[in-house]
């Protein structure tokens, strides 16, 4: 059921060995925007004053593929992630947490489940297991009628970081397939004709690690994200939108990289996009449309950038 590495285990790896290409300059750049957006008590936030798992995690994954996450970086996290280890109510919550959790013991050596009561992997299973939908995905909402594919995948990986096989499996891979649309792609809710960027990137993520990504379907979502660049250089999150952003340009060039062919999009015209996103003091934008930096985006735009510079033979 799982690929030779972990999903989140290879997704890291290969990401640091890519942005190791990276000039020197942007790499520091990029990290010290990082570090100056650690709140005192050890978490990360947005674009407001407040801080939160989400941003935590990605601030610290950044890091991590820089391999800048220092012990002294990683200590501060790893007390803000022991005040929040109970209390998430969403999926996300428990993914970032978790997440947050495997890369601070990476950099420091800090379990910070030591004190943690025995059964609180228990726990979470069986908090994970309130968000299973009808339709054999995971909803947003506890007791949802409705699975997301981009939910459903979060919830993959948590049960991966927990170690543990993931229950109905087979159902489940019967849900991924039923989102995929005539284009190719896939879609995150039933209802959807159209499909998206990024619960394509997130249905091919689960097929591989349910090692059942065949060849058809790996040719069809090829086709469907290589038309999804733009004349700008990035991608489109859906055909009716008409910029792209750098969320849908960092899931498309992955996944065209796990199909091996990320060299079938104009790899050029990409950097450049990703590059013009770039802010000179560190961090990224989402786009062209838009004005500011954050942490969320500074990791898509690290990884884009380490995707679209290192050689993919």
């Amino acid at each position: 059921m799982r690929t030779e590495l972990p999903y989140l285990a290879r997704l890291t790896a290969d990401l640091t060995e890519a942005a190791a290409a990276l000039p020197t300059t942007v790499r520091r750049g990029h990290a010290e925007y990082l570090r100056r957006c650690q709140n005192p008590d050890g978490g990360f936030g947005g674009r407001d004053p407040t801080y939160d798992l989400y941003y935590t995690a990605f601030a610290l994954r950044g890091l991590a593929i820089l391999d800048d996450l220092t012990s002294d970086v990683a200590e501060r996290a790893a007390r803000f992630l022991r005040q929040r280890l109970t209390g998430q109510a969403q999926v996300v919550d428990f993914f970032s947490w978790l997440y947050a959790a495997l890369l601070v013991q990476a950099a420091a050596g800090i379990d910070v489940l030591a004190d943690a009561p025995p059964d609180w992997p228990d726990r979470v299973a069986r908090l994970l297991e309130s968000f299973r939908a009808a339709d054999g995905g995971y909803s947003r909402t506890p007791g949802g009628p409705v699975g997301s594919v981009y939910q459903t995948f979060l919830v993959a990986l948590c049960y991966e970081m927990l170690g543990r096989e993931w229950p109905h499996a087979p159902s489940v891979r019967r849900f991924v397939r039923s989102r995929q649309r005539d284009d190719g792609g896939f879609v995150d809710l039933a209802p959807m004709k159209r499909s998206g960027t990024n619960p394509t990137a997130a249905a091919v993520a689960l097929l591989r690690m349910m090692q059942d990504l065949d060849p058809a379907t790996r040719a069809a979502v090829v086709d469907r994200l290589v038309s999804s660049q733009s004349p700008e250089g990035g991608f489109t999150a859906n055909s009716r939108i008409p910029s792209a952003d750098l969320l849908s340009t960092f899931t498309a060039c992955w996944t065209l990289r796990e199909c091996g062919a990320l060299d079938r999009i104009d790899r050029g015209s990409a950097r450049r996009y990703v590059e013009s996103l770039a802010r000179t003091e560190g961090g990224f934008r989402g786009g062209s449309w838009d004005h500011g930096v954050d942490v969320e985006y500074t990791f898509y735009g690290l990884g884009s950038a380490a995707l679209l510079t290192a050689p993919t033979g």
